[in-house]
């Protein structure tokens, strides 16, 4: 490969550039996961389409992304990391520019589709190019520094698409990329270089498996995004997907775990310690993206925020995680990484169920508090766990590794946006059967409440059956927003058990090694 020539001027490069580099193109890439969300509406209006139909251009994003992002170790092999990486870069810069000319919306899923498919393997590699250029007692700080883009950017990406598209339009949302692709391009040619090792040990490539891989994890993304729209297995389109989809993943791991060289190696998770890592990183994702489309509604439909608002109103949890991540960073290699997994795991289950506690009442300095220290819960949380989990793991094995670390990550998150999404539209309608039972005529207090509304609608100048019809209407909006409430507090409650559900798990990991050593020596 002819990027192999610079080998031997790779570890002269500073470190923190090589960091700098991959950075700008993880958060790039991660941010275009939800910066989309709050400018699906003016993309329909725009393009003449329903909000229904608008939502393939956050599904074929997410499926390409899916299917492409556990590639990449065997692409790095095949084509070399530093040219896949400069490759990847260069076309999710490119698809990025198309997004915003797109002129009307099949165009602009087939934009979406490459610049997923792009996308899928900067995550991956930038987490083993960061592992790769630093000594194992600097890892916990790379990755503090690497966490950073995984964490803040699905945070800031709402509040920075909505400024975007209130003040210019849409199209601005996909021009932003433009600049930090073209930074991250350049520093990524200057400074990123391919290890000696990475080299291609075979000419057979897997067709078997990359075809299965893409058929299953497809299948359940789409699944995921569409479930809650058509009911889910009320519809025979859902189940088909979920049908195709298991069958397709018991057949890939079949194949993987039998096939003398696969595409995707699945042995990676003998390693006890990376398979626990993995497996915590799942609901890590689960609740994070899962708790993340929660708040924003909640603040929007509860609460009377703005869009933008409730995007801004959310930044505490970024603030935390800025402040946080540096000094895990700096903590990793003194103190034992495990023990502070289980403080992460402590704190975002306690910061969960604070948001649990919230009721109608609310101001913003009770929605502030709870998402910083949630913030800093994630620091203690995200930071170790990936360290740990890539430890014991050899170099040479390390891109497979990172690419189904993220990729479990990533389905973990669509799996918990969907049954967070779910549960809410079905806790909501119980609630509202269970209170809406106690309003009736024989109850003093909703007798009271009808009277007054009826009598406040009336000295407002209703005659007497509008009065009456409107005061009805106002003691079911009642239920209804009274129902939400408990719908969502009984929701955070929920998410925040998950995490103390996790603690038993972080004692069958093995403590990283801090100093010295190659890695993968135990």
């Amino acid at each position: 490969m002819s990027d192999n020539g610079f080998e031997g001027r790779g570890p002269h490069v500073n470190p923190w550039i090589v960091a700098i580099a991959v950075m700008f193109a993880t958060f790039m890439e991660v941010l275009d996961t939800t910066v989309v969300n709050v400018s699906l509406s003016h993309i329909a209006g725009n393009l003449s389409a329903t909000i229904d139909e608008s939502t393939w251009v956050l599904t074929s994003y997410l499926v390409a992304n899916a299917i492409v992002l556990p590639l990449t170790g065997w692409l790095a092999t095949q084509f070399g990391r530093k040219r896949l990486l400069m490759t990847s870069v260069t076309g999710f810069t490119i698809s990025s520019l198309l997004c915003g000319l797109a002129p009307n919306l099949p165009s602009l899923v087939a934009f979406r589709l490459i610049q997923g498919a792009t996308g899928g393997a900067m995550q991956p590699l930038s987490q083993a190019v960061l592992l790769e250029a630093f000594p194992p007692q600097d890892r916990g700080k790379a990755m503090g520094f690497w966490g950073l883009g995984i964490v803040v950017a699905p945070i800031l990406g709402p509040v920075l698409g909505g400024w975007l598209t209130d003040v210019y339009s849409w199209r601005w949302v996909f021009y932003i990329n433009l600049p930090v692709g073209i930074a991250s391009l350049i520093m990524t040619k200057l400074y990123v270089f391919d290890p000696p090792y990475l080299r291609r040990e075979t000419e057979r490539i897997d067709y078997w498996g990359i075809g299965l891989l893409a058929l299953w994890v497809g299948c359940l993304q789409i699944a995921l995004d569409l479930g809650q729209e058509h009911d889910w297995f009320s519809s025979r389109f859902i189940v088909a997907l979920v049908a195709a989809s298991v069958l397709g993943a018991i057949a890939f791991i079949v194949r993987e775990w039998t096939v003398k060289e696969p595409v995707i190696d699945l042995r990676v998770f003998k390693i006890r310690t990376y398979a626990t890592g993995v497996f915590l990183m799942t609901t890590l994702g689960f609740v994070l993206y899962g708790s993340l489309v929660l708040l924003p509604i909640m603040l929007q439909t509860l609460f009377g925020y703005p869009s933008l608002q409730a995007g801004i109103a959310m930044a505490p949890r970024g603030l935390g995680s800025l402040i946080g991540m540096p000094l895990i960073g700096l903590l990793i290699g003194h103190i034992d990484a495990r023990k502070m997994v289980a403080v992460g795991l402590v704190a975002g289950a306690v910061t969960l169920i604070w948001l649990g506690q919230l009721n109608l009442n609310a101001g913003y300095w009770d929605i502030f508090w709870p998402q910083f220290f949630q913030g800093l819960g994630l620091s203690a949380l995200f930071v170790p766990l990936t360290t740990i989990s890539m430890d014991p793991i050899p170099r040479e094995r390390m891109g497979n590794a990172t690419s189904l670390f993220n990729l479990m990550r990533n389905l973990g998150g669509s799996v918990g946006i969907a049954v967070t999404g779910t549960l809410l539209a079905r806790k909501q309608q119980a609630y509202i059967n269970v209170f809406g039972a106690q309003v009736d005529p024989y109850s003093g207090p909703a007798q009271r409440a009808f009277e007054a509304a009826r009598q406040g609608f009336m000295a407002a100048g209703a005659d007497v059956a509008t009065a009456t019809e409107r005061a009805y209407a106002a003691l079911f909006g009642t239920v209804q927003q009274q129902a939400a409430m408990v719908a969502f507090v009984s929701l955070f409650r929920l998410l925040g058990f998950i995490f103390l559900l996790l603690l038993p798990l972080v004692l069958l990991m093995r403590r990283p090694r801090t100093r010295g050593g190659p890695m993968g020596a135990h």
